[in-house]
């Protein structure tokens, strides 16, 4: 059945891996369900839902500060709206393609789905990167952005956000080129300051929701994050609160890293240093030692999976962890792996994690708190209201504890306890094939 399905995605769209990697791992979750529900056989529920409501796609002229013209690519895919709006980040990053924007949306309909909350799955981008970029080029770039995409959004048709490349700046720039074209002070894109319709925790919601669903994966064996050393790999704003939670929560986090390489602080990384590098200073991590001279740098980002951990938290970029890394921190025994970015670890690697008995919190399910948080905000945008931090903070902590409440009943369910690749793909698969069912063929 896996075979004859990826068969007609592969031969529709074959230039696309990363879209191919998403949609096998939730095909190879799901026949269990699809044996137990003929009916979704019958109604081609996975025909439907491997191929996008909508994909719009789009030319952004923008002019840099030494007038010259530069020509980038948008797009905005808007997968499924079976339980809600279309919901999902947009992308800025060189890297930006089809394939990768598709497999971002094909995964949200199902992280969506796990949160609870009435929203269905979208994701968008362009290939401009703002990094090197003065704020006046990113400004003129997010208005000639926002110029085309805002034909093409609603508050209660789609709703983007924030991801790689696109922070409370760029937000700031789209929503103010929107509003200017609609005449619509709405709550059309989450991640806002808090200053004009923001909510409180939406920076921090990822990271922390992560690290929520990795204490429950661990409370689940009679264990916590207390005493854990942890690795985190990237530094922006996932990596920095999960960074955060883990020391909240009693953890040790002693490397993190950006594109150029990797920090160890055997004695625990000093967030202040890298929010000021980051988050102020704009600048690279290896500067964090010339503050803590105890600490080492290495060029290769990719071998922070070397350093010895409990933890480990992916929250970088796709396909970070491959077989290699994975066996390596086996071998150094670790004991749990929280997905804070999207689709971090390789099928293989996944593999691995899963049959040496690693707590295993794919990124569907462990880094659902941020699009969770953007649906709260997205409720007290519609409610004219705002929440406080400790408001926020618990709904998006119940969240995730219902999240992996969910991925760990569908698990057994359908015969593989514990597995919470499955259970994840299973439970955020259920009610979307319920929802399109009911719904009709349209």
């Amino acid at each position: 059945m896996l075979d004859e399905y990826m068969a007609k995605v592969k031969a529709r769209d074959p230039d696309q891996p990363e879209f191919h990697q998403a949609v096998e791992e939730v095909i190879e979750s799901i026949i269990p369900v699809l044996e137990r529900h003929p009916e979704y056989r019958q109604a081609s529920i996975v025909e439907r839902i491997v191929e996008p409501e909508r994909m719009i796609q789009f030319r952004v002229p923008w002019v840099d500060d030494d007038g010259e013209v530069h020509v980038q690519r948008g797009m905005r895919i808007e997968f499924n709206s079976a339980i809600g709006p279309y919901k999902g980040g947009l992308r800025f990053h060189p890297s930006v393609n089809l394939s990768i924007i598709k497999f971002l949306g094909f995964e949200q309909i199902f992280k969506n789905s796990l949160t609870g909350t009435p929203i269905g799955g979208g994701k968008g981008g362009s290939d401009f990167d703002p990094k090197g970029k003065s704020d006046n080029e990113v400004m003129r770039f997010c208005q000639s952005f926002m110029s085309e995409l805002f034909r093409h959004i609603d508050q209660d048709v789609d709703v983007p956000a924030g991801d790689i490349g696109v922070g409370g700046r760029e937000i700031g720039y789209m929503f103010g080129q929107y509003k200017k074209l609609t005449r619509k002070y709405e709550g059309i894109l989450t991640g806002k300051g808090l200053d004009w319709g923001g909510s409180l925790v939406r920076t921090e919601a990822t990271g922390y929701g992560c690290t929520y669903f990795v204490d429950e994966m661990l409370k689940a064996r009679g264990d916590s994050f207390e005493g854990k050393k942890c690795v985190v790999s990237g530094s922006g704003n996932v990596a920095i609160y999960t960074i955060q939670k883990i020391h909240q929560l009693g953890g040790t986090c002693i490397a993190c890293s950006d594109s150029n390489g990797y920090i160890v602080d055997e004695e625990g990384l000093k967030l202040d240093t890298i929010r000021r590098l980051k988050e102020v200073e704009r600048g690279r991590i290896k500067e964090y030692c010339d503050a803590h001279p105890n600490a080492t740098f290495a060029p290769n980002w990719r071998d922070i999976w070397t350093v010895p951990c409990d933890v480990a938290m992916p929250s970088a970029t796709q396909n970070e962890i491959d077989a290699d890394s994975a066996q390596t921190l086996v071998n150094n025994g670790c004991k749990a792996v929280g997905e804070g970015a999207n689709m971090p670890s390789t099928p293989d690697a996944a593999q691995i994690f899963v049959t040496n008995g690693v707590a295993y919190g794919p990124a569907k399910a462990a880094n659902a708190g941020g699009v969770a948080t953007s649906a709260l905000e997205m409720s007290q945008n519609s409610m004219r209201m705002s929440w406080s931090f400790e408001e926020v903070d618990e709904k998006l902590h119940n969240i995730m504890i219902n999240i992996h409440k969910q991925c760990v009943d569908a698990a057994e369910r359908y015969g593989t306890p514990g597995n919470l690749i499955n259970g994840a793909n299973i439970a955020g698969f259920e009610k979307i094939a319920r929802s399109m069912m009911a719904q009709g063929v349209v």
